[in-house]
């Protein structure tokens, strides 16, 4: 937990920059350090989409602009790094941040990594998520990697118009972690020097198949949702249309869950929080708007 002594005195300027602030969750960390009176900056590629909070100033970068990215991060110690979207180019655009953020002298970058990053991943962003934490490493920077489970908002947009999930994952499972447990997680961890040099799986509190996944979905839904497992060849050819790369990634994100690279649970949300993730049938009944749009 953070010290609230330590931090007193640590935060009296703003040594905190934020990227990913427009998105679900930079915005929610946004939020939550505001409510801890945390001075922060601001960078972002559409100022106009960031939330409206106390105390931040805000400079206008994309991932692309190192020269705007090192005016951003001048005299900040601690950067949130929020992966990229998927893009062919996402790895140039990560180093393009990284490059920036050692030029400018940033001391620390808290990472939103993915679960079971490593070069040989089945996931191909995971292997580019592995490819950054190195980078940052290389860089001089310390690294706090969060290497996130996959998000529980994403669940009900796997679900066919036809109530079917389907995808190869065999019988693996995937431990889903609500965004806003990320949130709470990254906050702390921005705040507290001791959380330097290390990497944390980040998961929700229990790893489900897609055959539970979809039972829990058909009963806050009132529909009758269920899970085919295709094999890989079907799947791909299921998505023939899409560039290589998207299909790619997409059929690797369900290998991914069928080797087991997905059932990692670790405690530390609640750990460092001091309070548990929600389970991916408390996180549905908090957030029905993620799964609205599939309602009887």
């Amino acid at each position: 937990m953070i010290d609230h002594t330590r931090l007193k005195g640590a935060m009296l300027a703003e040594s905190i920059a934020l990227t990913g602030a427009t998105g679900e969750l930079g915005s929610g960390i946004c939020r939550l350090l505001e409510r801890r009176g945390v001075p922060q900056r601001l960078v972002a590629r559409s100022p106009e989409r960031l939330p409206r909070v106390e105390n931040c100033s805000v400079v206008q970068a994309s991932y692309a602009d190192q020269a705007a990215l090192l005016r951003a991060f001048r005299g900040v110690d601690t950067v949130l790094f929020v992966s990229a979207h998927e893009d062919p180019a996402r790895l140039w655009l990560h180093r393009t941040v990284i490059d920036a953020a050692a030029e400018a002298g940033v001391r620390r970058v808290v990472y939103t990594s993915f679960m079971g990053a490593a070069p040989h991943a089945t996931f191909p962003f995971a292997r580019e998520h592995s490819a950054t934490e190195q980078a940052i490493a290389a860089g001089g920077m310390r690294l706090t990697a969060l290497r996130n489970s996959m998000y529980a908002d994403l669940v009900p947009r796997f679900v066919g118009d036809d109530g079917v999930i389907r995808g190869p994952a065999g019988s693996g499972r995937a431990a889903w972690v609500a965004r806003w447990d990320v949130a709470r997680l990254a906050t702390e961890v921005l705040l507290d020097d001791d959380h330097a040099d290390r990497v944390y799986d980040v998961s929700g509190p229990e790893p489900l198949d897609l055959h539970e996944t979809a039972r829990l979905l058909g009963e806050v839904t009132g529909r009758d949702i269920t899970y085919h497992a295709e094999e890989e060849q079907e799947a791909r050819q299921s998505r023939a249309g899409a560039q290589q790369w998207q299909v790619d990634a997409w059929v690797g994100s369900y290998l991914a869950i069928a080797s087991g690279e997905t059932s990692v649970t670790s405690h530390t949300v609640e750990h460092v929080t001091g309070r548990r993730p929600w389970s991916f049938a408390e996180y549905l009944r908090a957030e029905p708007d993620s799964w609205r749009h599939l309602a009887a």
